[in-house]
């Protein structure tokens, strides 16, 4: 990080981006109260409900949900809130590099529900021949493919610099010997994932005003959407898991993996998210809002979740095979790899 804070550093200087009134300065009254706004406004029953009830109809024809214009030579420094202008621009690189490598993410995600899924499987990773290759994207690609390309422009927008995005390599698809177990493991990693994005663009949002907030709402509305669809499905798919037990799934998981020093690929997620964002360089408020927007969040989603019964997911999905409703009393075994 300290590399692109000097760079950034030294263009800002240069072109007269940053200065020393260049953003407010709410304290933590004021951040916590935006937040639960947030919250409340984009993580409620309607919204939610609403975004899982589309997934049939996607399913049918595929519609990727357009942006609102954007008018991005608006945009300054002025519009952030709250945060140093120079770690902000960072976690823009950070959360850039994350989004890079769309196209690995939705293909390893197809490999998993191919088998037991179609239908959720073209939606997150399209169509292909009998050789394996890609001949349509998914939804889920053609969306979430926009938001990389949205935060290096705004890093140039700020900086006067174009972004040299730095994707990581994204986990391979890995199957075992059970495609259920497979796709239940597989499937947690990427609500967590998702829901990582989400508590993040809700920070940043809560964080900007003006046209960086317009952005920061459409890269929110989208992660909002596929996490809600991800996290409905694997309801239906795996009617046994209550929440409390897929939360005891990833902590048991975790923690035996850390037990035996072995590699989580969720452990290993939330280490590259705190690299990626630059979390040391965090002061305490961003820390412990940040930490708050992710217990918010979660809360908002328990609830949700709890909500969803059997008749109703059921009406919207059919009845799910009777060997995917047995997965999840094996699929909590910690012998089973990430």
């Amino acid at each position: 990080m300290v590399n692109i804070i000097q760079m950034v550093s030294r263009s800002g200087s240069q072109g007269g981006l940053f200065k020393d009134d260049s953003t407010i300065n709410p304290g933590f009254r004021q951040t916590h109260q935006q937040l639960q706004r947030l919250i409340q406004q984009y993580l409620n029953q309607r919204v939610l409900c609403d975004r899982l009830e589309d997934l049939p109809r996607q399913f049918q024809v595929a519609q990727p949900r357009p942006w609102r214009p954007i008018h991005w030579k608006s945009i300054d420094a002025s519009q952030i809130v709250g945060i140093d202008p120079l770690i902000f621009i960072a976690i823009l690189a950070g959360a850039a590099d994350t989004e890079h490598p769309i196209r690995d993410y939705t293909q390893t995600s197809r490999q998993y529900l191919a088998p037991l899924h179609p239908a959720m499987a073209k939606f997150v990773g399209g169509t292909t021949d009998a050789q394996g290759t890609l001949l349509e994207p998914g939804l889920w690609e053609k969306e979430e493919r926009q938001h990389s390309p949205a935060l290096q422009k705004l890093y140039t927008q700020f900086t006067g610099l174009k972004l040299r995005v730095v994707p990581h390599e994204a986990r391979s698809y890995q199957p075992f010997a059970n495609p259920e177990l497979d796709l239940y493991h597989h499937g947690l990693h990427r609500i967590a994932t998702e829901y990582g994005a989400t508590c993040l663009y809700l920070w940043l949002t809560a964080h900007s005003v003006g046209q960086l907030r317009a952005v920061f709402e459409e890269l929110l509305i989208d992660e909002i959407n596929h996490m809600t669809k991800f996290w409905g499905y694997g309801r239906w798919a795996y009617p046994s898991v209550s929440c409390f037990n897929l939360l005891n799934a990833l902590l048991s998981k975790a923690l035996t993996k850390i037990w035996h020093r072995e590699a989580s690929s969720l452990l290993h997620t939330l280490r590259r998210m705190t690299q990626v964002l630059h979390w040391e360089a965090w002061s305490f408020k961003h820390k412990a809002t940040f930490l708050w927007t992710l217990i918010l969040s979660l809360q908002q989603m328990y609830q949700w979740s709890h909500s969803l019964s059997p008749e109703y997911l059921e009406s919207l999905f059919g009845r799910p095979h009777q060997s995917e409703a047995q997965a999840p009393s094996e699929a909590q075994d910690p012998k089973f790899r990430s």
